[in-house]
Order: structure tokens, then C-alpha cells, then sequence
């Protein structure tokens, strides 16, 4: 999840997916992206969608992407070290109750990878 339009560079990216080139805020959601295009059972791919919600208003869901067979698939990209934020796990718990509501089944967070040790 981010704040709409978010005063951060971002990675443009023109995906076959998407309508129009889609903007990246980060490492995750740009991995993701390409993670999604490359899924079969994903027929379009929406980036940084806003929340229709006086709760939510300024801020946006990563990925609403439909799939094949006509169901919706949710995605908010997270760092891991911002897991354990109350305000994150409050926005997430937000976004997840708000597309549950419109009869979203699969809302998941992507995280990042843990640092490998150095052995």
C-alpha cells in the first residue's frame, strides 16, 4: 500500500497486462510485476489502484489484477521490517476488510526476502 501519488522516483514499466505503462514505488512491487505477468492465470494487471473509502482515501492498493477465470486477485506489497508497524498492519487490515466487501477471496501481502546470513 501507498500514499496516492507518492513524491518518490518510480520505475516506469510498459507491461503487456497492464493498459498503459504502470509505475513502481519500489523493489517489491517491481519484482512482483514482472512475477504477475509471467502467471498464466492472470488476464490484466491494475497497478496502484485508489481506495474508493473515506477511510482509505490517499492511499492506493499495489495490484488488482483479474484473473482467467473472472475472480480478482489483490495484492499489497510490504517491506518486511515495516510488518510489526501498527499503522501498516492497520492499513493492510483496512485494505484487506475493503476487498473482502466488494467479494475479493484472494487479498495476500508480498514481502521482501530476509538478509542471508554470511556464512
Amino acid at each position: 500500500m501507498l500514499k496516492k501519488n507518492p513524491k518518490t522516483r518510480c520505475e516506469r514499466l510498459v507491461m503487456e497486462k497492464a493498459k498503459g505503462v504502470c509505475r513502481f514505488y519500489n523493489k517489491i512491487q517491481s519484482a512482483y510485476a514482472r512475477i504477475l505477468e509471467e502467471n498464466e492465470e492472470v488476464e490484466e494487471i491494475c497497478c496502484n489502484v485508489a481506495f474508493e473509502t473515506e477511510e482509505l482515501s490517499g492511499y492506493t492498493s499495489d495490484f488488482v489484477c483479474r484473473k482467467t477465470d473472472g475472480e480478482f486477485l489483490v495484492r499489497e506489497c510490504v517491506e518486511r521490517r515495516k510488518l510489526s508497524w501498527p499503522s501498516v498492519v492497520q492499513l493492510l487490515d483496512a485494505s484487506r476488510d475493503y476487498w473482502t466487501r466488494r467479494g475479493v477471496v484472494d487479498w495476500g501481502i508480498v514481502i521482501d526476502r530476509e538478509a542471508e546470513e554470511d556464512e
